[in-house]
This record gives structure tokens, sequence and C-alpha cells, in this order.
């Protein structure tokens, strides 16, 4: 998987992709997910460190079904608010504080 941080004045912004659909575009009908390199782009990194930094998290973008059934067994998402996109699945983490 692909990880890629940022601080924000809102916190830390985590997105995170499996590396197949980096680069691609998904659509189910009116939408679209274009999965760019210049948001999702970042280091390859394991499901540990992912799970790291879906901790520290104050929001987080996560696409393609590894990525996010790892969110979800990992109770960072409830599988009800996942997205499928075509034939991959997204997600998005909001941590209020």
């Amino acid at each position: 998987m692909i990880l890629n941080e940022r601080e924000t004045q809102e916190g830390l912004l985590v997105a995170v992709c499996d590396e197949d659909v980096l680069g691609e575009t998904f659509e189910e009908g009116d939408l679209s997910l274009t999965v760019t390199e210049e948001f999702y782009g970042g280091d390859e990194a394991d499901e540990r460190a992912i799970v790291e930094s879906l901790t520290q998290a104050a929001v987080a973008n996560i696409v393609g079904t590894r990525a996010v059934e790892l969110a979800i067994e990992e109770g960072f998402v409830d599988e009800a608010n996942v997205l499928e996109v075509g034939p991959t699945l997204h997600a998005q983490l909001l941590r209020m504080q």
C-alpha cells in the first residue's frame, strides 16, 4: 500500500491507497474518483505503518480494496459507510476533537 501524510492546521491528513489503484480513475453512476499521484502518492508502507498513521489521523482518505478492508478490520471505518466506486472501495475518516 501507499501512504502519504501531511500536517495541516486541522491535524494530520492521511491518504492511503492500494498500489494498483494509484493513477486510476473509477466511476459509479455520477460519482468519479481519480486516485492522483499528487494526493495519494507517497511511500510504500506495511499494514503496521498504515494502522499507526490512521491512529494519528485527523482526516484520512482511503482507496482500494486492501486498504479499506484493513481500515475496517482495525475499526477505523464502519463497513456500512464504505463506497463502492466501480471495482474499488473508498472510505473517509474524520476524527472530531
